[in-house]
């Protein structure tokens, strides 16, 4: 992708805000300013290849080796980065027919994902389906929410991890969508799924009272909005319930935005709500900006593949 391009697409529909109801005044002060920046996917679906020119509006776009490229790229410009994914990383191409996974996290370890949240598709081939193929996975997996104990992956998925980049904490927790009704009882057995809202609420209170970190994620694969629904929560739900959570990465709904929704949460603080759509067609791309009082302001935007 040439430079000018690249820079066109990043920057279109970026949004400067303000996080935790802090002005900008101490951005333009003497103070040190570092920046984060938070790469995310969701919902690729097992899409290694570009779409081909005779794929209607997603001609020519995705692919797991431009995606390689692009993320090179950032990375290069911002040592300080991470790569995320919100699930459903399998289930859509033939791929996963014929290798179960293997080669979508052989890939995703390619390119240095940094961690990825359960998705309900990566169930499909069934728990032992997805514990089989953890081996080939050199990055890790969390879920705060969903309960593992009585099953195959018990211990192979963490509630949250922790990341020091530039000085900064960051502290990222997972969260998984309801897979009753949704997934065949056999295929994920004894998992059981715990409230997301009451769960978010445990894991923002250690990552930032016993953490002390600085930026707070969540990866979430609950879904950005349910418009018919008043009890399906959604990401837009959970960000106003709770506190401080400063980015939600969302998946399942295959939400195309074109930059971060913004949200007030409980304490009237601003939350930012992002997914980039699905099969690898955008990637996202969140800077964080934090002065040496750790007050944050934020940008964000998606990126064509």
């Amino acid at each position: 992708m040439k430079r000018r391009n690249f820079i066109q697409q990043a920057t279109a529909g970026t949004a400067l805000v303000t996080l935790g109801g802090l002005g900008l005044q101490s951005f333009t002060s003497s103070l040190k300013t570092s920046k984060i920046t938070i790469l995310h996917t969701n919902d690729v679906h097992s899409h290694i290849d570009t779409f081909g020119p005779e794929d209607g509006r997603n001609a020519n776009k995705g692919g797991v080796a431009r995606r390689a490229s692009l993320i090179e790229s950032i990375r290069k410009e911002n040592p300080n980065t991470l790569l995320l994914d919100a699930g459903d990383i399998f289930q859509g191409t033939p791929y996963f027919n014929y290798y179960g996974g293997e080669l979508e996290f052989k890939l995703m370890s390619k390119l240095k994902y940094d961690a990825a949240t359960i998705g309900n598709h990566d169930f499909d081939n069934g728990i032992e389906g997805l514990y089989t193929q953890l081996p080939h996975a050199q990055f890790d997996f969390i879920s705060a929410n969903y309960d593992f104990s009585n099953t195959i992956m018990d211990t192979h998925v963490k509630p949250y991890k922790v990341f020091k980049k530039g000085g900064i904490k960051i502290g990222v927790f997972g969260l998984g969508i309801e897979l009753n009704g949704l997934v065949d009882p056999s295929m994920f057995k004894e998992t059981k799924y715990l409230d997301p809202i009451e769960i978010s609420q445990d894991m923002t209170r250690i990552l930032k009272e016993e953490e002390q970190c600085d930026l707070i994620i969540c990866l979430s694969h609950l879904g950005y909005n349910y418009r018919n629904s008043e009890t399906k929560i959604s990401d837009l739900k959970l960000a106003a319930a709770t506190k401080n959570i400063d980015l939600i990465i969302g998946g399942h709904t295959h939400t195309f935005l074109k930059k971060p929704t913004i949200v007030k949460n409980v304490e009237n603080k601003n939350v930012l709500v992002n997914q980039v759509g699905c099969y690898g067609i955008n990637l996202g791309k969140i800077d964080f900006y934090l002065d040496s009082n750790k007050n944050k302001t934020a940008d964000g935007t998606s990126i064509i593949v």
